[in-house]
């Protein structure tokens, strides 16, 4: 077992949503033990079914072993009382993008778990120095920021609040390494460092469509093929989630009141409409026309 292995035998996961369940796997992929907590048994089962459906997958695919997959699941144990997160070396909490429910959730994290113990966020548009003030010792606090899939993404910023202890920003670049993942270190800024270039391009993105300079399909070939982007930006939305994007980008520009992050109007109306992309097979790059 390696340095960072020792350093961080044990990690707690809070939320076994999307993010939540990938990043619960990529942690027991590594050998660690992981606790994962949420609201009931309800979102476990469907947590653990997630792992259980992506792990399948691999196997069928011939890119892990029926004995691999039956590792990985064992590491994970899902529980409803935050108590069971004592003895962690790390939470990640990946929970609502929500600043208050984060708050909760992490004042109440707090008071199961060590001293040392490190606490990191997921956020991808919240800033995390303000997160930081519901946490005693603000100084083991910083972002973790995974992007999803977790198990297939390669980058998770390591995002350094005002008061995030240096040792901390070394522990959790290890331990990134560790994962297989490759960490990048930013400082606490709306978006960190992908999402502040890339909520821009998407908005453009959105508005160019709705002014009728080309049809879905074509923009997305046209940056596929034309800047060799593996997904074209309206699929990545649709990926993403509409109202993800949407909720991002406001939370972006009322921090900032930079125009470029304001939603377009088109996608607050898709949003408003019940369009949220993959989720729920309305974008708009499905088959339901828009407008």
């Amino acid at each position: 077992m390696s340095e960072t292995q020792i350093d961080v035998a044990r990690v707690g996961v809070v939320g076994f949503g999307t993010m939540g369940s990938g990043i619960a796997q990529v942690v027991a992929q590594s050998g660690r033990e992981v606790t994962v907590l949420d609201l009931d048994q309800d979102r476990i089962r469907r947590g653990m079914a997630a792992v259980a459906s992506f792990l399948d997958e691999g196997v069928s695919r011939g890119k892990t072993t029926p004995d691999r997959r039956t590792e990985v699941l064992a590491r994970i144990a899902g529980v409803t009382d935050a108590a069971e997160l004592a003895g962690v070396d790390l939470v990640i909490e990946a929970a609502t993008e929500d600043p208050h429910v984060k708050c909760q959730i992490l004042s109440t994290v707090t008071r199961s778990i060590s001293d040392t113990a490190m606490i990191v966020t997921n956020t991808s548009a919240l800033s995390v120095t303000e997160l930081a003030s519901a946490v005693p010792n603000p100084a083991r606090f910083a972002g973790l920021h995974f992007f999803n899939p977790a198990q297939l993404m390669r980058t998770v910023e390591v995002v350094r609040a005002l008061r995030t202890d240096p040792a901390v920003v070394v522990r959790l670049c290890g331990l990134v390494e560790s994962l297989g993942k490759d960490a990048i270190v930013v400082k606490d800024r709306p978006g960190f460092l992908v999402n502040h270039l890339l909520m821009p391009y998407l908005n453009d993105v959105v508005q160019e469509y709705d002014d009728g300079l080309a049809s879905a399909e074509d923009i997305d070939t046209a940056l596929t093929l034309g800047l060799g982007y593996k997904l074209g930006p309206l699929e990545l939305l649709d990926l993403i989630g509409l109202d993800v994007h949407e909720h991002a980008t406001t939370s972006a520009y009322e921090a900032t009141h930079d125009p470029r992050y304001v939603p377009p109007p088109l996608l607050r109306q898709m949003v408003a409409a019940g369009f949220l992309g993959n989720k729920n097979g309305r974008g708009f790059r499905h088959a339901e026309e828009i407008g």
